[in-house]
């Protein structure tokens, strides 16, 4: 089995991911779950082989170099693959996500209507969060397609690497990858501003510089929209605060209590009829009491904003899980053990 081959065995499998490892056969993520392949244990010479195939002599270089690579590969025109090629106890492995050729729209991904609501607002921070591997970069490319229907806007993509085309409609539409068009995503963020954008998405936000930028273009009249990994919305605003020394925590308080328009964070969980997966969506929006809460370092109290302000359009994790559970959409055992608070999930 060559690469070309597992890519069309992903493909044809509906797969998400993936997983090249020795000593095991590649694996593959379908609907959330590990399933091996039909083929014989890979050794480490094995995955090199598979793995190399597709890797230039200037990324053979740098691998080696940095023992890491982020790079993604198209499949006869048709298939986009996300790639990052990695060492373990010495030999080489991979993780390759599979990245449809259409954008589905935000209607078409089940998330709420109210995400159409941030995405066409003239400027703010839009965070999108969650574990590796639910759907981000997906939530962030529909919203991107969504303005680029609606909108006549210059908007300029940060990622690493890109993961879905974009082709100009309404707007214009430029995608930076880092490596190869740009060096970092604070370099990027440093000159932007030059490039005249509307609307600015970074693919992640990884270190203090980039969330720097971030801020100020979102407190300077731009719309950004950005990941973050964490758990949940909460944990968003800290993780953003904390990686700032003590001294600039309260500047970077109250930009986030200026700037913030609002956090999504989402979870996707097995269906209950076992077709697929389905997303669950915790909403918070910036208001007022936010603002206040954010400023006031007062942030766990955010959890009792969402759960009060829900005619908004606000909404915990908790409560969607618990939503989808109702519908009979997911499980209750998948529901009850992603809670934060468990026995939420037997209140009536």
């Amino acid at each position: 089995m060559d690469i070309i081959d597992l890519f069309k065995t992903a493909v044809a499998k509906n797969a998400s991911d993936i997983i090249v490892t020795t000593p095991a056969a590649p694996i593959l993520r379908i609907n959330g779950e590990l399933i091996a392949v039909k083929a014989p244990i890979f050794t480490a010479d094995d995955t090199k082989k598979l793995i190399y195939g597709i890797l230039s002599e200037e990324q053979v270089v740098k691998f080696e170099a940095h023992k890491e690579l982020d790079f993604s590969f198209t499949l006869e025109e048709k298939h986009r693959f996300r790639c990052n090629v990695f060492y373990q106890k010495g030999s080489v492995g991979a993780n390759f996500r599979l990245i449809h050729n259409k954008i589905p729209s935000l209607a078409e991904l089940n998330l709420p209507l109210i995400l159409e609501d941030f995405a066409l607002q003239p400027h703010g921070l839009i965070l999108v969060t969650g574990p590796t591997g639910h759907g981000k970069s997906t939530t962030q490319a529909a919203m991107i397609d969504l303005i680029n229907i609606k909108r006549k806007n210059h908007v300029i993509t940060i990622e690493d690497p890109i993961e879905y085309i974009h082709q100009n409609k309404q707007s214009i539409i430029e995608q930076r990858e880092v490596g190869d068009d740009t060096l970092s995503f604070a370099d990027a963020l440093k000159h932007v501003f030059r490039q005249n954008p509307d609307i600015i998405l970074v693919g992640e936000m990884r270190d203090p510089e980039s969330i720097a930028s971030a801020l100020t273009a979102a407190e300077t009249g731009h719309l950004v929209i950005s990941t973050l990994h964490t758990s949940d919305a909460v944990q968003a605003i800290d993780r953003l605060i904390d990686v700032f020394p003590p001294y600039q925590q309260g500047q970077i308080r109250a930009q986030l209590s200026l700037s913030l328009c609002a956090i999504i964070s989402q979870r996707l969980i097995p269906r209950a009829d076992k077709k697929g997966l389905i997303v669950a969506v915790e909403i918070l929006k910036h208001n007022s009491a936010v603002a206040n809460l954010i400023r006031d370092a007062k942030i766990h109290q955010l959890y009792t904003i969402m759960e009060t302000h829900a005619k908004e359009g606000m909404k915990t994790m908790d409560y969607a899980l618990k939503e989808l559970y109702l519908q009979g959409l997911i499980t209750y055992e998948d529901c009850r053990r992603r809670m934060r608070s468990p026995a939420f999930l037997d209140k009536s």
